[in-house]
């Protein structure tokens, strides 16, 4: 995902750990843990695909990963059993695809770490949570006529810290925790907003072996002309959704601080090929896939890769 790790999904990156390492990206300053941000559908054919292949800047990656999701859902708002179950089964579906190569995961397995320790296409889904306290009162204001409420960043991640407290879940360099919010709540990063700047991004905060990584997931069709997919293999809101969950996640993957991975001018592989979806392997009664994992159908966005100096879905 970019720099601004929304659904903008381009690539920037914070100051390296004993280097200056930093990607310029599309991000505004102050911004640049913000990564991957998935810009709005209307954008993306307005936006370059970054700069040449991506460059290794000596920051970490996760070479394995696992994943959570969190489903903040207060009374009022909506967010259906089916979503729910869409998005956890399309993480626990990448995780039971570990080390195959017919979906873009294995994409990220020619990125490493160092002096040349490889990503391994090693994934595991710890489970899923549904928050319903309410949410704090709004800390932005987005101009997005379909939101009622706008949470800022720090109040992602306060949630984010509120839920793994509680169940004890533990952060560190190669755990992620992607949060939902419902349908019609809207998110800023400083000044840039959900549906208007961004579809979904990726970030951290915390250091070292404790650190947490997390992605900003709002709820993709509140604002279908931005953040909708086109196809809904599965019949469902989740689809566009799940879109931006790879995208993010794989983003995470090969520049999980923002000082791995990314091009000439801060674009990750995710950013890279933003709303590129190649060509669909087929159609169910709802609408094309061109991924099947786990036996599931999905339609992802192609994630860029060096070995070929292009988007795939594939291989490498």
């Amino acid at each position: 995902m970019r720099k601004l790790v929304v659904l903008l999904v381009l690539g920037c990156a914070f100051v390296a750990s004993g280097g200056a390492a930093q990607a310029k990206g599309p991000n505004p300053p102050g911004l640049e843990k913000i990564l991957g941000t998935v810009l709005p559908n209307p954008h993306a054919a307005a936006a370059v695909s970054g700069l040449g292949n991506l460059s290794y800047h000596g920051g970490p990656v996760m070479l394995t990963n696992k994943t959570y999701a969190i489903y903040w859902k207060p009374s009022g708002f909506s967010v259906s059993s089916r979503y729910i179950s869409l998005n956890n089964q399309f993480l626990a579906d990448v995780a039971a695809a570990s080390g195959q190569t017919s979906n873009v995961y294995w994409s990220d397995t020619q990125y490493y770490q160092g002096s040349g320790t490889h990503i391994s296409y090693s994934s595991t889904f710890g489970g899923s949570y549904t928050d319903t306290d309410p949410f704090p009162g709004s800390g932005c204001s987005d101009g997005v006529s379909q939101t009622t409420v706008c949470l800022t960043d720090a109040q992602l991640q306060a949630e984010v810290a509120k839920v793994k407290s509680r169940l004890g879940w533990v952060s560190n360099p190669s755990t992620a925790f992607f949060l939902f919010t419902p349908k019609n709540v809207g998110s800023c990063a400083g000044s840039q907003c959900a549906f208007s700047y961004f579809c979904a991004y990726h970030s951290w905060y915390g250091s070292g072996s404790t650190v947490t990584l997390y992605a900003n997931q709002p709820y993709t069709m509140t604002v279908p002309s931005a953040c909708d997919s086109g196809q809904h293999p599965n019949g469902d809101d989740a689809d566009p959704t799940i879109n931006v969950v790879s995208h993010e996640h794989n983003e995470a993957i090969t520049d999980e601080q923002g000082n791995a991975w990314y091009d000439r001018v801060g674009y990750e592989n995710g950013d890279k090929c933003a709303w590129d979806f190649g060509t669909p392997l087929g159609s169910t009664a709802y609408g094309q896939y061109n991924q099947v994992i786990n036996g599931h159908t999905y339609y992802l966005q192609r994630e860029y890769s060096n070995a070929t100096s292009r988007c795939v879905l594939t291989g490498t």
